[in-house]
């Protein structure tokens, strides 16, 4: 839908969706909770999603060429008998094409090193940014005497940072690609990475300065504010990965995406059952300072990528 000049600003605003979710659902449920009996949780959620539904069936129009394009042939086919053809057709029958698709993902995560590495780092955000989340309670409830509400609110300093990120940060991410596209008399992927360098330092300290802060319980809005920084660093890193992959695969694009998808939802899913026995043996500070160490290993990768990410997509070019 939209130019690679244009893309970064635009796409940083559509992943503010699964951003921002995490950190507004305990906000309203802390709202809810507060003032109503908790099937309403429940029962304004189904509203929502009912509505957005709706909605989306009436408004959310197909962009897809390929799908246009069958359509269009199918019509005139249907209006004249003749035979159409357009570039890029697959005729393949219904269930190879879906066999394909479920198989690309799995393909490109695996022979990609550059995917299975910006997967990690991304798994990685997932892990933290949830074992956090899921931790809020125990340490500001418990360990600051927050209310229910209070907990809420908490998860604005990640939003917030979330916010700022988009709307200062990600449209950079553009800029720095068209500058460096001109300066070089051409587009490469790697030229989205840049700005993730930014991303890839804010992490780990902000990760540390939560961990260690909580630890030695130092003022309740010290720690929101390493929060804020955090959540600026992920949305950095994540849009620059996924304008990276979307550049890298083109045609292919979503099947890296959902390679990317698939491997740090696992991850953020499974790590945080783990996060409470890692906290109540190491302790909050070191226990979360083990993410820290992580990010740390990880944080070479854009400028790795960077440097050498063309010669890596050469060296490892698979058929798809």
């Amino acid at each position: 839908m939209y130019q690679p000049s244009e893309r970064a600003g635009i796409f940083g605003w559509y992943l503010l969706g699964p951003l921002l979710g995490p950190t507004l659902g305990p906000l309203l449920g802390g709202i809810i909770l507060e003032n109503l009996t908790w099937p309403w949780l429940f029962w304004i959620l189904a509203i929502i999603c009912s509505l957005i539904s709706v909605i989306s069936f009436i408004f959310l129009k197909e962009t897809y060429a390929p799908v246009l394009l069958a359509r269009r042939k199918q019509e005139l086919e249907s209006s004249d008998g003749g035979s159409y053809y357009f570039e890029g057709e697959d005729d393949r029958p219904l269930s190879i094409k879906l066999q394909q698709s479920f198989k690309r993902p799995l393909k490109i995560l695996f022979t990609q090193p550059i995917v299975i590495t910006m997967a990690a780092y991304q798994a990685l955000l997932f892990a933290v940014t949830y074992s956090l989340f899921t931790q809020f309670e125990k340490i500001y409830g418990d360990g600051y005497g927050f209310s229910t509400l209070q907990v809420g609110l908490v998860y604005l300093g990640p939003g917030i940072g979330f916010l700022v990120a988009v709307w200062f940060l990600v449209p950079r991410i553009g800029t720095v690609y068209n500058s460096l596209s001109e300066k070089h008399g051409e587009p490469k992927p790697e030229y989205r990475l840049p700005l993730a360098n930014i991303g890839a330092i804010i992490i780990p300290i902000s990760v540390f300065a939560f961990a260690w802060l909580v630890e030695y319980h130092v003022h309740w809005a010290a720690s929101i504010v390493a929060t804020f920084f955090y959540g600026i660093g992920q949305v950095i890193i994540f849009n620059s990965v996924q304008n990276y992959y979307i550049d890298s695969f083109e045609k292919y694009a979503a099947s890296a995406i959902a390679a990317g998808a698939l491997f740090r939802s696992f991850i953020g899913g499974i790590v945080p059952l783990f996060t409470p026995l890692l906290l109540d043996k190491l302790g909050v500070g070191w226990g979360l300072s083990v993410f820290g160490f992580l990010a740390v290993l990880l944080a070479p990768s854009p400028i790795l990528f960077y440097r050498y990410g063309e010669w890596l997509r050469k060296r490892f070019a698979i058929d798809l």
